[in-house]
């Protein structure tokens, strides 16, 4: 039997009232992205079923940190996955730019202290229009996840994230472009 993978998508739609299209990240745990279908559908549904995926990877390497998806009655290890959605501003841009990124710490604290050393934050902003973790004018904790705690209810149940020190691994490929669920 193939082993889950943990899996991050840029999910975009429209949804009724809106004149932009809106985003948000996902995160699940499958075989294939036709196995999440049902998980991606279910995470967004105030799009009524017209969701299309604009980014995705299966998240197997971050920053020489080997991540699996095993069995919940696994062992622990320290180390944990944060996801950080960066804001930033260019001027004379009518638009705030985001970077998102996964880091590996033992805690947030450390995993905001590696978002401040991204060349994003020291230098999407300016004078009055800082750069900030999305929804604050700073840097707070709240606005960095731990991804086992924003996994699908169905997910935390049987399956963790085992993360442990691997150099040398190949960097996780991202899929960029417009994927309409059906023609999954």
């Amino acid at each position: 039997m193939e082993s889950p993978k943990l899996f991050m998508l840029l999910l975009g739609c429209t949804p009724r009232g809106r004149f932009t299209e809106q985003h948000d990240v996902f995160f699940t745990v499958g075989n294939s992205l036709k196995d999440i279908k049902e998980e991606i559908m279910a995470f967004w549904p105030e799009a009524n079923g017209k969701i299309h995926i604009d980014a995705w990877r299966e998240v197997t390497e971050v920053d020489g940190y080997q991540v699996k998806v095993v069995n919940r009655n696994e062992q622990v290890t320290a180390d944990k996955l944060f996801f950080l959605n960066l804001g930033g501003y260019k001027e004379g841009e009518f638009d705030e730019l985001h970077y998102k990124m996964l880091a590996v710490a033992n805690e947030k604290a450390i995993a905001i202290k590696q978002a401040k050393e991204t060349a994003f934050y020291k230098h999407a902003g300016f004078e009055g229009a800082t750069s900030h973790i999305d929804d604050k004018y700073g840097v707070d904790v709240d606005d960095v996840f731990e991804i086992e705690d924003i996994l699908p209810a169905s997910m935390k149940e049987h399956y963790m994230l085992h993360i442990s020190p691997a150099a040398g691994l190949p960097k996780d490929e991202m899929h960029l472009g417009y994927l309409i669920l059906s023609k999954l």
